[in-house]
């Protein structure tokens, strides 16, 4: 992924140039955010169980947090990411702790009422957040390496960077006894509290730190954007997120990015196709659907659904699971047929001691 910007590398109908150009490389940057914020939310749903339709909430604290810090502050690009991160830390404490006292639907509702009250916010403050028009990027504090279509290059590498970070906090989270705790708590809450521990607060810890990667997230999306808009903290940005995961695989750390290249990449792509002649020349009953790029995801997502139930990622694993037992039992098979044989040719040995 590193070395992409600088191969020529030409994949048509996915990529709309070659990877050394920015209009690639500004779509491959696209994918990795969504990916990663994936990563994030599959922290939450993958990890600890949390069902939350409020996870955009930090990313769009992240991007407007960075947004609103440059502009009014006047500091420093890296200032301004330390911010908006805190920013975005504080709001999770925030939120979290309230939404800690319910588990289930409710928690997910709680969620779903703090996102929405972000998003009355962001547009009702037109003076700090832009409004419905959005928040542009001001590039006074910006490092000129990060700015314009000329500097795609590094804007993806950085992307890449986070992404990078992203799954190295989610891999610690799984591996850590943090993460144990918080799916030994996803499976059987009242077992983790018989044995004396506090799964709420491993939920808790496990819900602040994906936000506070949801905000890094929402920093890189600000930078390769040049700003952000009232969507980037709606409950519609998490329930597509929520799609990516279930997509890609809940609960494995790969499917997430697969499934968030993968949605990128038809959700970019797929407007194209519906615009071009192709689709046009069509009869009626198949051009207006098929000019819906909503519509041809969402058909693709019903199909994962019923015939991918584990998305792609839990298909391949139980696959290869499947592969891996029958060739452990055709060994085990043949090490009995060979011990048979063995122990056919010693039997004359055996009877000639006994003599």
């Amino acid at each position: 992924m590193a070395c992409l910007p600088l191969l020529n590398i030409s994949i048509p109908g996915v990529l709309p140039t070659p990877t050394y150009q920015p209009g690639a490389l500004a779509l491959l940057s696209l994918a990795m955010i969504f990916a990663a914020l994936a990563l994030t939310y599959n922290m939450l749903l993958g990890t600890s169980g949390m069902l939350s339709f409020g996870h955009a909430l930090y990313f769009g604290a992240g991007a407007y947090g960075l947004g609103i810090a440059l502009e009014n502050l006047g500091v420093p690009l890296f200032p301004g990411v330390f911010i908006a991160l805190v920013g975005g830390l504080i709001i999770a404490l925030v939120t979290g702790v309230v939404a800690m006292r319910v588990s289930g639907i409710p928690f997910a509702m709680v969620t779903l009422a703090f996102a929405q009250a972000g998003s009355v916010l962001v547009r009702r403050n037109s003076a700090v957040t832009g409004g419905e028009e959005g928040l542009s990027l001001n590039t006074e504090g910006v490092p000129d390496w990060l700015v314009g279509v000329a500097d795609t290059r590094n804007l993806y590498w950085a992307t890449l960077l986070v992404l990078v970070i992203v799954y190295l906090v989610a891999l610690w989270v799984d591996r850590s006894r943090l993460g144990h705790l918080a799916r030994a708590t996803r499976e059987n809450e009242l077992r983790v509290r018989v044995l004396g521990l506090e799964p709420n607060r491993a939920r808790l810890i496990v819900f602040v730190i994906a936000a506070v990667c949801a905000s890094l997230v929402g920093v890189a999306y600000m930078l390769l954007q040049s700003g952000t808009v009232p969507r980037a903290v709606s409950a519609d940005l998490t329930i597509t997120v929520l799609v990516i995961v279930v997509l890609g695989g809940v609960g494995f750390r790969w499917g997430a990015i697969v499934g968030g290249v993968i949605y990128t990449l038809l959700d970019q792509r797929l407007t194209v196709l519906a615009n071009s002649d192709v689709i046009e020349s069509l009869p009626s009953v198949l051009r207006i659907p098929l000019s819906e790029p909503l519509f041809i995801l969402g058909t693709l997502f019903i199909l994962v659904v019923m015939f991918l139930p584990g998305g792609i990622a839990g298909t391949v694993d139980s696959r290869l699971r499947r592969w891996r037992a029958g060739r452990a039992g055709g060994d085990q098979v043949d090490g009995s047929a060979v011990e048979r044989l063995e122990d056919a040719d010693a039997e004359p040995a055996r009877e000639e001691a006994r003599s």
